[in-house]
């Protein structure tokens, strides 16, 4: 049986984000499994004022779900919101994959909140704040199925109220056929990390250890708009000699970085799922991040790597140290991280997906 799946985007190639690699993804894979894919990015209604081009959008989804037996949203509020309504006029069922909580990203980004994803979930803001959780609660409570991307994410979900049979976790994949790119290792000892520069990915932290670990260097992949401020963060601290900023590069490259650093290092304050991390694991590296979010997921402590609390300079420090002086152990949990990355394949997604729609069409 063939099912036809309108897929609704924010990015779309050649834009660059989660939501672009995401239905590519599934427009190449899933018409192997007998699906029929559309797409409607928002890209070509973003020129427009605000609520236009919302209204604009909603004309073309709406247009868009005719014959479709399933419209799939990428976020719950910009695309989510006028295809939920675009789907139920059509009368077709409503997907969501929540990659993320939209309305905590879009707070800490733009309205100055600082709380972490936890503390958000259980306090009140300002009206612009609500407004966004009021919209993405709506949206979601009325979706016929939702994909997270972790337990620890569909945990969360239903804390808004959703029904818990509609939650289901479909892991992130990534292509655990691909091979790094070698890399010449600069001299030295290095910790690699890789993340989109914003406060919560908790870069600058990272950086404030290299004046203890004076042999150390930090190279930092990806950008956003942290760079100017962490840039300044390394001169004030006298370590611009030590942190070199090598920007966003092919996935190749970043797998050749995080093979050839002595650590690859995340200090995030929220995962929903790491792409970093996952990737990390499927090169080999000496993985250190933090006990939060869906990371113990992926990495059990002492098992696949190290995880710590974020900010604690001590155990950070001391794990860093540890990958010197306790080799043996370092090599046997990089080992098992490559074994696990294989759980996380782009096959194991596609799966997850098709049982998800295929369970809404029967």
């Amino acid at each position: 049986m063939s099912i036809k799946v309108l897929i609704a985007t924010p990015l779309y190639p050649p834009d660059i984000g989660g939501p672009a690699t995401y239905t590519t993804l599934l427009e190449r894979e899933l018409p192997q499994h007998g699906y029929e894919v559309t797409v409607v990015s928002f890209g070509a209604s973003r020129h427009l004022p605000k609520v236009f081009r919302h209204i604009h959008f909603f004309v073309r989804v709406f247009r868009a779900a005719r014959g479709q037996d399933i419209v799939l949203a990428q976020d719950p509020v910009s695309v989510g919101l006028p295809s939920m309504y675009a789907a139920k006029l059509r009368r077709k069922k409503f997907v969501i994959r929540m990659p993320g909580d939209y309305a905590w990203e879009q707070s800490t980004q733009r309205f100055g909140v600082i709380d972490t994803i936890d503390v958000f979930q259980k306090k009140r803001y300002g009206f612009r704040v609500e407004l966004l959780r009021s919209l993405q609660q709506f949206v979601t409570r009325r979706a016929d199925a939702i994909m997270t991307p972790s337990n620890y994410f569909s945990d969360l979900v239903c804390g808004w109220g959703v029904r818990p049979e509609a939650v289901t976790t479909v892991y992130n994949g990534i292509d655990t056929t691909s091979t790094p790119k070698e890399i010449s290792k600069p001299s030295g000892t290095i910790m690699v990390t890789a993340g989109r520069l914003v406060p919560w990915k908790g870069m600058d932290f990272l950086i404030s250890l290299l004046p203890t670990l004076s042999d150390w260097k930090l190279y930092i992949i990806g950008d956003g708009p942290q760079r100017m401020a962490l840039e300044a963060q390394a001169v004030r601290l006298g370590v611009t000699d030590r942190v070199v900023f090598l920007g966003s590069l092919p996935r190749a490259e970043v797998l050749g970085w995080c093979a050839a650093a002595d650590a690859f290092v995340l200090n995030t304050h929220f995962e929903s799922f790491s792409f970093q991390i996952a990737e990390a694991m499927h090169s080999g590296a000496r993985i250190i991040t933090n006990r939060i979010g869906s990371l113990p997921e992926l990495v059990i402590d002492g098992e696949e790597g190290v995880l710590l609390t974020p900010n604690d300079t001590d155990a950070y420090v001391a794990a860093l140290r540890s990958i010197e002086t306790d080799t043996a152990a370092w090599e046997q949990r990089s080992i098992q991280a490559q074994k696990k990355a294989k759980q996380f394949s782009i096959a194991h997604t596609v799966s997850g997906v098709h049982a998800v729609c295929t369970k809404l069409v029967q």
